[in-house]
Parts: structure tokens; sequence; C-alpha cells
């Protein structure tokens, strides 16, 4: 006589069909919502040295002062976030020497230039 198997039970667990249909409800709405944060800020610029660059410079103006939100008062100068996003500038062109295209390298420089003026203007 062969000994039979005892049946397995199925135990079904409800809460993820609960928990997938309510990901499923919230996609939805947020779907409906309208466009997201990324069509509201438009295009991003390629990933490349140049926006690198602007990226620092912006930092270091808004921290200089010459840049802020509109309808906002101007923050007051901030000499040590100035410095530190200049510092990144100088910390690119050193270790991109002769690496980079004549264009991006007159940018570089052009711009260490530009800020440090300003720097020594608005601080000193």
């Amino acid at each position: 006589m062969v000994e039979q198997e005892p049946e397995k039970k199925i135990i079904v667990d409800e809460d993820w069909k609960v928990q997938a249909q309510r990901e499923k409800e919230a996609l939805e709405a947020e779907q409906q919502t309208g466009p997201d944060e990324q069509d509201q800020r438009g295009e991003l610029p390629p990933a490349n040295l140049t926006a690198l660059i602007s990226m620092f410079a912006t930092q270091a103006m808004f921290a200089l002062g010459l840049i802020h939100e509109e309808g906002s008062q101007p923050p007051p100068p901030d000499p040590v976030m100035a410095r530190f996003n200049i510092d990144m500038l100088q910390t690119i062109e050193d270790k991109t020497q002769g690496n980079l295209t004549e264009e991006e390298a007159q940018m570089l420089q052009t711009t260490l230039a530009q800020l440090r003026m300003v720097f020594v203007q608005v601080f000193e």
C-alpha cells in the first residue's frame, strides 16, 4: 500500500492584494494631477563641463549676493560659501589641466577671473 502525502494547504495572504491596489490608485491619482515636477522646470541642460562650471559659478554668485530669488530680499553675502565655490572651480581647472578643449579652458579661466574680481569687490 502506498502512503499518501498529507494534502498541502495553500495560504493566500490578502494583504499584498490590498497594498497593490492602494499603490495602483496612488499612481493613477498622481498621473491625473497634471504635469510632474520635471515638466514644470523644463528640460535640463546636458551634463557636461560647461554645465558644471555654470553650476558652481551660479552658486558663487548667489553667495556673493549678486543673484537671489525673485521677489525676495537678497541674502547677505557669504564669504565662506563664495570662496568654497570659487575654490571648487579652481580644483576643476587644476585637475583637468591639459584635458580641456580651448573653449572649455577659456570659459573656466574667464569665469574664475570674474568671480575672483567680484569677491574682492564685495568682501574687501
